[in-house]
């Protein structure tokens, strides 16, 4: 008990302590940003923040991730918000963080395992490109002493960690916010900051039971709003969850990860805040800032809050230029730059599964829609590829007057055609004979298509044995099969 705490909660202590006030730097303007998106006051971001990262430390499934008000849910509660208002924000966070809840327990943290490797390359470069627009505003119309400073962010960034010493024991982009800020205050630059993007919270947050009837009107109101941020904010932990297991070369719990978000959620909204779900942008901060285990999370969600309600005056000096500088490089980062390199060398319908979840995620800011189309192209490129694996030969017995069919692969709904095709039934035999030891049949579609084979060739006057069936294939036959139940060629006529 005491190793298995110290593993995943001490193992890492400077790391994580380093990389968790970097990430708390980061989440402030974030969580801002999202509150304005929202239509919300910038408090309810940052209380949603604290309160997620603080609570998915303990319950999450996925050690050094951060989780916190994001930019995915925020665009799903504008209309809410504006014809209902916070109170009815507040409950349908509580009511997503209950289904999430209950996700976790269905286990459905487990069908990550048919989103293939394509669709969360995409995902991820989507992402990527995401992040990279959304600091396009920080750097249109400015100044120029803006740009210098996003310049010398970027160049601290990527050369300090070359600091003999010393670049390997501090984060760089910890240097790079600390130092531009030094910077901005001595020379007094006139340039956007921290500050400017919204009032900082004075207080902490308080428990706030929200205030609607509880009624079953109330209940249809947040009802699509909730299931809506419940599978958004699912999708966006697990595929986060998944990139940070490559990152780590680590395993997680992706069922407890969805237990772990809808206690947050609950939590968040129970303070005060909006519901959340983990960033990909902020993980991957944390991670390639040494963070590694909860204690990241932890440190990054207190150290926030602290910093936002006693500490304002300072954190409201950060310019603007070093977190575009920190974000620039996460969106560099976090790109795939091989699924680039290797679109030659990639078969085609990999690639196309890949630029489509990419081009989805992008134009509609939704990640659900990039993931259920991906998810869908490589679906239907497995199903076709697949059913290319069948293959129907044949010989005949003149002695005996019969003709032998074998069938080797695949028989579903995908290939059910070509295999009724392989089959001759204007040709005259007393016996046929269909071989299927090889075979496997999968839906009803196949035991349809066996059905037509046989009844048309029983019409054709040929006595038809069926032969090899496996024990699956032959319980799926034995129960919606039609062939040998009585007026079995009758109801063929009919269709």
């Amino acid at each position: 008990m005491l190793s298995s705490i110290r593993q995943t909660w001490f193992s890492n202590l400077r790391g994580d302590v380093l990389s968790g006030l970097v990430v708390a730097l980061a989440l402030i303007p974030e969580a801002i940003a999202f509150s304005i998106i929202a239509g919300v006051d910038p408090r309810v971001g940052l209380y949603a923040s604290f309160c997620i990262a603080v609570v998915i430390a303990f319950v999450g499934g996925r050690p050094g991730m951060i989780s916190a008000a994001t930019g995915a849910m925020a665009l799903l509660m504008v209309t809410l918000v504006r014809e209902h208002g916070l109170q009815y924000l507040l409950a349908a966070t509580l009511l997503c963080g209950v289904f999430q809840i209950g996700a976790g327990y269905l286990r459905l943290g487990s069908l990550m395992r048919f989103v293939s490797r394509s669709v969360v390359t995409g995902f991820v470069n989507a992402l990527a490109i995401l992040i990279f627009m959304a600091q396009l505003p920080e750097l249109t119309g400015v100044t120029w002493h803006v740009y210098a400073m996003t310049a010398a962010g970027l160049a601290i960034i990527y050369l300090f960690p070359y600091v003999p010493k010393l670049g390997r024991v501090i984060p760089s982009p910890l240097v790079c916010i600390l130092t531009l800020t030094a910077v901005a205050m001595v020379l007094g630059l006139d340039i956007r900051t921290v500050g400017d993007m919204g009032e900082l919270p004075d207080t902490l947050p308080v428990f706030l039971w929200p205030q609607v009837p509880l009624t079953l009107e109330t209940l249809l109101i947040v009802l699509p709003y909730s299931a809506a941020l419940a599978v958004v904010g699912l999708l966006e932990s697990m595929m986060t969850a998944t990139i940070v297991d490559d990152l780590t070369d680590t395993s997680s719990d992706k069922n407890r990860e969805c237990k772990g978000q809808g206690v947050a959620n609950i939590a968040s909204g129970l303070f005060g805040g909006m519901a959340g779900c983990a960033m990909i942008g902020q993980s991957v901060i944390n991670v390639k800032s040494g963070g590694r285990t909860r204690l990241s999370t932890l440190i990054a969600g207190v150290v926030l809050l602290l910093m936002v309600v006693f500490l304002s005056d300072w954190v409201s000096q950060i310019p603007m230029a070093a977190l575009v500088a920190v974000m620039i490089m996460v969106s560099i980062g976090t790109f795939s730059w091989d699924s680039v390199r290797n679109l030659r060398q990639y078969p085609l319908s990999t690639n196309i599964v890949m630029v489509a979840t990419v081009v989805v995620v992008v134009f509609t800011h939704n990640l659900a829609y990039g993931v259920l189309v991906g998810v869908l192209l490589a679906a239907m490129f497995f199903a076709n590829k697949i059913a290319h694996y069948l293959d129907v030969t044949s010989e005949r017995d003149a002695a005996s007057d019969t003709r032998t069919y074998r069938v080797v692969g695949q028989v579903f709904f995908a290939s059910a055609d070509r295999f009724t095709a392989a089959f001759d039934f204007r040709e005259a035999q007393d016996k046929v004979i269909i071989d299927l030891s090889r075979a496997h049949f999968w839906d009803i579609t196949a035991v349809g298509a066996l059905d037509k084979v046989v009844l048309k060739l029983r019409r054709e006057g040929a006595a038809v044995e069926v032969l090899g069936l496996n024990r699956a294939s032959a319980t799926l036959v034995d129960r919606f099969g039609v062939a040998d139940k009585p007026d079995a060629i009758d109801k063929l006529m009919s269709h």
